[in-house]
């Protein structure tokens, strides 16, 4: 099963993008390339999931009919809700800190500030907690693909496009390896529950709006199949990056042969790896050098700011 917090948030690196918008501005004079500010806000709120483990959670309860409280019990209620998002928040990071086995109730407890006795009033159990709190995730990371529209995608060059997502994959699974790879055994050993189905159905919507957004670019795109061409290829790339980075400990012995420690090395294999397995070919001409200009632009953004790759 590929899972779909395997594939990080899109624009990381934001600032490469305005730099490219201002560059095909100057360049085409046109009026109908977006403003630069205005796809900037759009852009800014988008890396708030497992790069910091600050997403907003929500509990995937059925919808009630909204009621008229009394103002008396609004703090109160907020304090609820507050207390909720911290005790989520802490459960995520002691997964990603203890492992499965050694995520507790009590440990959970202790790095929220909470009492055991009020996550059990909450929560039956720890699978129930670590449940919802993986959904929240989950949920939130597919609102943020969302606000990625295809016409913003059509927008930025092929290959800026596939180096930025694979940029993002590759960054996150180093930063998060120990957290991903206790989400997947959580997962796997929850198999045949409502929470695997509701998992799996989240990973398919959030695969298929990835997928899309590339279908934007399916013009340049040789693969007789392009669907299916953009689908094996992410799998392809995702499947590397989780066996090279997330679950092996040691690969030392790999290392004449596989960029096992030099991740630019490995972000550039993929990049070619991908775009050749979608029959991408090079472009000519004006269009050519505007998406060479913007990948240069990306790299050095990357080199001044190396907090972010």
């Amino acid at each position: 099963m590929r899972l779909p917090w395997e594939l990080p948030s899109l624009f990381t690196q934001f600032e490469p993008y305005v730099f490219w918008l201002q560059t095909k501005r100057n360049l085409l004079g046109s009026t109908s390339v977006p403003d630069e500010r205005a796809v900037l806000q759009r852009f800014v709120n988008v890396n708030l999931h497992l790069q910091n483990c600050q997403v907003e959670f929500r509990l995937m309860a059925k919808k009630t009919p909204v009621t008229r409280k009394k103002k008396t019990l609004e703090p109160q209620q907020e304090r609820s809700r507050e207390s909720l998002q911290k005790l989520l928040r802490a459960a995520i990071e002691v997964l990603g800190q203890h492992g499965v086995e050694g995520t507790t109730i009590p440990r959970i407890a202790d790095h929220a500030g909470l009492t055991p006795g009020s996550v059990y009033r909450r929560f039956q159990d720890k699978e129930a907690l670590l449940e919802t709190a993986i959904l929240g995730l989950l949920e939130r990371q597919d609102v943020v693909l969302r606000s990625t529209t295809p016409q913003m995608a059509r927008e930025i060059p092929l290959r800026v496009f596939t180096d930025q997502i694979i940029n993002s994959i590759v960054v996150n699974y180093r930063a998060k390896a120990p957290l991903l790879k206790a989400i997947r055994q959580f997962v796997r050993g929850r198999g045949r529950t409502s929470f695997y189905r509701k998992a799996s159905r989240l990973e398919i919507q959030t695969s298929e709006q990835l997928i899309n957004l590339f279908l934007t670019h399916q013009d340049r795109m040789r693969h007789p199949d392009p669907k299916m061409a953009v689908a094996v290829g992410l799998m392809m790339v995702t499947s590397t990056a989780f066996e090279l980075i997330v679950a092996h400990h040691d690969l030392s012995a790999w290392k004449h042969i596989l960029p096992v420690d030099n991740d630019q090395v490995l972000k550039a294999e993929l990049g070619r790896a991908f775009l050749s397995y979608l029959g991408v070919e090079e472009l000519s001409g004006e269009a050519g050098k505007m998406e060479a200009e913007q990948m240069t632009a990306a790299k050095r953004w990357r080199e001044r700011n190396p907090q972010n790759v």
